[in-house]
């Protein structure tokens, strides 16, 4: 009798210990929660918002957006930190927000609160004004700023650094005007209610309309819808922005579970519709980039930023 109850309960702890691992390979099992940091109609919700629908269609279950605006993102990093660790919320994003963002301000997160499970697309970060204005290239619109006060659009603490520090530099006497992301930006620009501004995206919407043109990019290189338009380092000035649009979850995710959104991250990197949308739409080029490469790139940049900060 005590060997045949012995049994029974080893049985019973397999079956127990047994359980989160199948559970897990059955995952997911409910709706899943996307959360984006900037407002609705910027590059980065519409980029989300058709992955999406592809992340639904591979998990089968429900992909659900969020926008948590606010802080370059700062406030959806905040609100991931503090999620349960069971994949079912996770962000897409910028990277900017772990790389600068609490190098110069108090944030309620760090680099390993998170883990960076992909990236898909590699962010064109561009500064933009109206075709309507007198300039039309950076240098124009630094000329112009010498000799007139300027408003510039800003969406994250990064490009609101770089621009201040170039301001600094070049004597320009600039206001600086926040936005909640592209969606804000645009108007402004389009209205020329700013002389000009930060884009991460948004102007692939409005520079084949003729309506808005890109005068730079903070990117390291030139983007490959815009061969034609420098960057800011080879403008002479020694700022990059090096930002990967990344699937990002709370550490402490299960490794089953995660394994699952990396399929899942990777068949919307070979899916038609998201190729569209982040190509032939925000002028993204598609990438995938798994979780041990992403964990690097997210340290080297913060390092390097840091030295760049302390200069």
């Amino acid at each position: 009798m005590q060997k045949r109850t012995l049994l029974a309960a080893t049985a019973a702890l397999a079956a127990l210990l047994a359980a989160p691992m199948a559970s897990a390979d059955d995952w997911p099992t409910r709706p899943l929660t996307m959360v984006i940091g900037f407002n609705p109609g910027g590059s980065t919700d519409i980029q989300g918002r058709v992955l999406a629908n592809v992340m639904e269609e591979f998990l089968g279950q429900p992909v659900n957006v969020v926008n948590q605006p606010g802080g370059g993102s700062a406030v959806a990093f905040t609100r991931l930190a503090n999620t349960p660790p069971d994949g079912y919320t996770f962000l897409f994003g910028g990277t900017t927000a772990l790389t600068f963002t609490p190098i110069i301000t108090p944030v309620e997160y760090e680099i390993d609160d998170f883990e960076y499970l992909a990236a898909l697309a590699i962010a064109q970060n561009a500064i933009v004004t109206s075709a309507e204005q007198p300039f039309q290239t950076f240098d124009e619109i630094i000329e112009h700023g010498r000799e007139n006060q300027m408003t510039y659009a800003q969406q994250t603490a990064l490009d609101e650094a770089i621009i201040r520090a170039i301001a600094a530099e070049e004597g320009l006497d600039l206001a600086i005007v926040p936005t909640g992301g592209g969606a804000g930006m645009a108007p402004l620009v389009l209205g020329r209610e700013v002389d000009f501004a930060y884009s991460g995206g948004t102007h692939a919407q409005y520079t084949p309309t003729g309506e808005m043109v890109v005068a730079a990019f903070m990117s390291a290189e030139r983007s490959p819808f815009y061969p034609d338009v420098p960057t800011l380092r080879e403008l002479g000035y020694d700022f990059a922005i090096e930002d990967y649009r990344t699937i990002i979850v709370p550490q402490g995710v299960p490794d089953a579970v995660k394994a699952r959104l990396l399929e899942a991250a990777e068949y919307a990197s070979s899916h038609e519709a998201f190729i569209d949308i982040t190509e032939g739409n925000t002028f993204f080029p598609v990438v995938f980039i798994g979780q041990e490469e992403m964990e690097d790139n997210v340290r080297r940049i913060r390092t390097a930023t840091e030295e760049v900060m302390a200069d």
